[in-house]
């Protein structure tokens, strides 16, 4: 197995090589608005660094969010273009569930990334490996009396450390794609079936059409 794992689901812009035993080279950049330009040279970087050329990737991991629209397809988009020129099987899996794995708490806990607009993406854990709910989009001050206490990690928790008091600081804040391509080899050499790289919006785009809009077409 030689596994390449990718997420751009949140600021960090974050590509992985796995060999099926342990991660052989990692590249992370945190930047919400360069998410097109950093990824492909990411890649490269990697490959480099493992001494692997692409054409020896056996599997493809992609975050699929929750996560904003503009930055989540960056990485989707990519990882099926790299599967169909590869013909290799491209799998998903949920963002959050990257970030829980790479805390390695062993206790209930939840993970919280910045949704923007004033709210949280999160899901709770039974462990590091075990999601216990589907993932959400809610505004950090509704979820206070669920959350007040409970071990937090990631960057909406970070974000809003008064609401998520149980704030693990210790733990990464960004997501990892070594922490998501070791739980993807853990599952499937376990054999699990990943799901799909379907993308989790969990809302619609911040990008709308103006309400009164006119299409104005040529006669």
């Amino acid at each position: 197995m030689l596994l390449l794992a990718l997420d751009t689901a949140t600021p960090a812009v974050t590509v992985a090589l796995h060999d099926g035993t342990r991660v052989l080279a990692e590249s992370r950049q945190v930047d919400a608005r360069r998410h097109g330009e950093l990824l492909l040279p990411a890649v490269d970087r990697v490959l480099a660094e493992a001494g692997k050329k692409l054409d020896a990737v056996s599997d493809i991991v992609v975050g699929v969010g929750p996560g904003p629209y503009t930055g989540l397809r960056v990485g989707l988009v990519t990882a099926a273009t790299f599967g169909a020129a590869l013909g290799v099987p491209v799998h998903g899996l949920c963002s959050l569930d990257g970030l829980a794995y790479a805390s390695g708490l062993t206790e209930p806990f939840v993970v919280a990334t910045d949704a923007r607009r004033k709210e949280v993406y999160w899901a709770r854990y039974g462990d590091a490996r075990t999601r216990l709910t589907e993932p959400a989009v809610d505004r950090p001050a509704d979820l206070a009396d669920q959350v007040a206490g409970v071990p937090a990690v990631g960057a909406g928790a970070v974000l809003y450390d008064t609401v998520f008091t149980g704030l693990r600081r210790e733990a990464p804040e960004h997501q990892s794609a070594g922490a998501l391509a070791a739980l993807a080899a853990e599952k499937l050499a376990a054999g699990e079936e990943l799901p799909p790289p379907r993308p989790l919006y969990l809302r619609r785009p911040d990008a709308q059409v103006p309400a009164n809009y006119k299409v104005v077409t040529p006669r």
